[in-house]
């Protein structure tokens, strides 16, 4: 996996460190609220997995898969739903844990569906954001860390299902997916 790698552009340490701050803002920010994470599967459970642990006040957990890219590398634009919340989410502070805030469709979306549930409230923490290719008007209440306008995997953000247990972030060579689009 790592030959198909053009560039790292996050270590481990890069990603720790920055997932460890992201966790301390979350806590002193949630402190005496009732707090559920929502992680966005697949591509988010590694940051998820770590942020929880960085969070030290009482939280809980539930998941979303959806799905937007199929196997390519840009979204069809078209959001479906395949795995449900397991909880009834009123009166819940909802912090929707995604990997990477890329056009915003995905999460506009999400939105507007979860605000129909009447949550307390709604925010977004994202590790990475994407600016350059947002196509809705939406942000991350926490962002961790800018990326620039390439295919990265890595750290759950995959190519195809591959490259999601890569410790790293980087760069995805050209060659490995301009053919297959």
């Amino acid at each position: 996996m790592n030959k198909d790698i053009e560039r790292v552009i996050f270590s481990e340490e890069d990603l720790a460190s920055t997932v460890h701050k992201l966790g301390a803002q979350i806590s002193e920010d949630y402190k005496d609220r009732k707090l559920l994470l929502v992680s966005i599967l697949k591509g988010s459970i590694m940051f998820m997995s770590d942020l929880m642990r960085s969070i030290t006040i009482p939280c809980e957990i539930d998941f979303m898969a959806v799905s937007s890219y199929g196997s390519g590398t840009k979204s069809s634009g078209t959001v479906r739903i395949l795995k449900d919340l397991d909880r009834d989410i009123r009166g819940y502070d909802v912090l929707i844990v995604e990997d990477i805030l890329d056009s915003g469709m995905t999460l506009n979306y999400l939105m507007d569906l979860l605000y129909g549930r009447d949550p307390n409230s709604i925010r977004i923490c994202t590790l990475f954001d994407k600016p350059e290719r947002r196509k809705v008007d939406i942000y991350a209440n926490y962002s961790g860390l800018e990326v620039p306008d390439e295919f990265i995997v890595g750290y759950g953000l995959d190519y195809n299902e591959k490259y999601r247990n890569l410790p790293y972030i980087g760069v995805l060579k050209r060659e490995i997916y301009e053919d297959k689009e």
